[in-house]
């Protein structure tokens, strides 16, 4: 009985012991995504819950990924991108031009009137990222997604019709590039996250904004002011954005974790957020115009006097990223050319 009993016992530690490395095995992840905007907004509804809950489905369980909106964690947009970096976040969503010069060749994509459609610009922006930023700028990061939203614009208190319209407001741009632009066109810039726009506006800090239809909705934007100009052809502008992730963290995942991510991020996610996000401009628009508020269209005519007025964007551009030792007429081409391919 004695023997009996101690081998009972045998048993039973080595199964304790058999469940014990299973659970380790099947150990459940939990991942913090943190970026700037409401959780009910276009992105984190459209685009950042879905990829998260198709990552969670893949897993079984075994990756959860916690949502954090509005900057729960702490810090402000800018911040984000060493949050990834540090390890505050597990994954970030943000703005690249909310660090203004780090991530130089992703402006390529922002110069004026470069932007066709979102879901071209997006697959050529992910292209470029594989072959030009992936080892060079975004080294210290685990990039998920990269991709651009829908034909920027801009929103004003007063009509604009041409640049000249400009002169005397104080429009918010979100990057460097877009600052640039609105310094060209006789405008003063005013360099404020998206967030902060609502307040910019109801305050009198800023006149207008430039962003996308998408997120004048959750901004409140038609409600702040009752112009809108929209242009025809190739876009005004259009930001980049990166879903990025805290490399040691990714490679810290057991193999099969990480390839159910990198199964459900890269070139398709990017060109389904950057074509999701735009998607979201019509409704938005509907919006502002059910509202009553003027929706001015350029035509092509008009649309080629704002062109012409944007050439010097590309010349200081060139001749800052020569400085940097990096040739910018070799980006531009190729994102050009990869820009006009995807876009037929």
């Amino acid at each position: 009985m004695t023997t009996r009993r101690k081998l009972l016992g045998a048993f039973g530690v080595a199964a304790i012991a058999a469940l014990s490395a299973t659970s380790v095995m099947a150990q459940e992840v939990t991942l913090k995504l943190h970026q700037f905007l409401p959780a009910q907004a276009n992105v984190p509804k459209l685009i950042l819950d879905v990829w998260a809950d198709k990552i969670e489905e893949a897993s079984a369980g075994r990756i959860k990924i916690d949502r954090y909106p509005s900057m729960q964690l702490g810090g402000k947009p800018p911040e984000l991108m060493d949050q990834a970096i540090d390890g505050v976040a597990d994954i970030v969503w943000t703005v690249v031009g909310y660090t203004p010069g780090r991530y130089p060749s992703t402006e390529v994509f922002e110069l004026p009137f470069m932007m066709t459609d979102a879901r071209a610009v997006s697959r050529a922006y992910w292209e470029m990222f594989e072959t030009h930023m992936k080892d060079t700028e975004f080294k210290d990061l685990k990039i998920l997604g990269t991709w651009v939203h829908g034909p920027g614009m801009i929103h004003t208190s007063e009509p604009v019709e041409t640049p000249d319209d400009l002169r005397g407001m104080k429009i918010r741009g979100g990057s460097r590039s877009v600052n640039s632009l609105l310094t060209e066109l006789g405008a003063t810039p005013v360099g404020m996250p998206v967030p902060a726009v609502p307040e910019g506006l109801s305050k009198g800090v800023i006149d207008g904004t430039t962003i996308p239809w998408e997120v004048t909705a959750a901004l409140k934007v038609p409600e702040l002011v009752t112009n809108h100009t929209e242009f025809t052809g190739k876009a005004l502008y259009t930001l980049t954005f990166v879903l990025a992730m805290n490399k040691p963290k990714f490679d810290s995942l057991p193999a099969d974790l990480q390839q159910i991510i990198d199964d459900n991020s890269g070139l398709e996610f990017s060109v389904f957020a950057g074509g999701t996000q735009a998607d979201a401009d019509g409704p938005s628009r509907e919006m502002a115009l059910d509202m009553g508020n003027n929706v001015i269209t350029l035509d092509a005519e008009q649309t080629a006097v704002w062109r012409a007025r944007s050439q010097p964007i590309y010349d200081n551009w060139l001749a800052d990223m020569s400085e940097k030792g990096i040739d910018g007429q070799a980006l531009l081409d190729e994102a050009t050319m990869l820009i006009e391919k995807y876009s037929k």
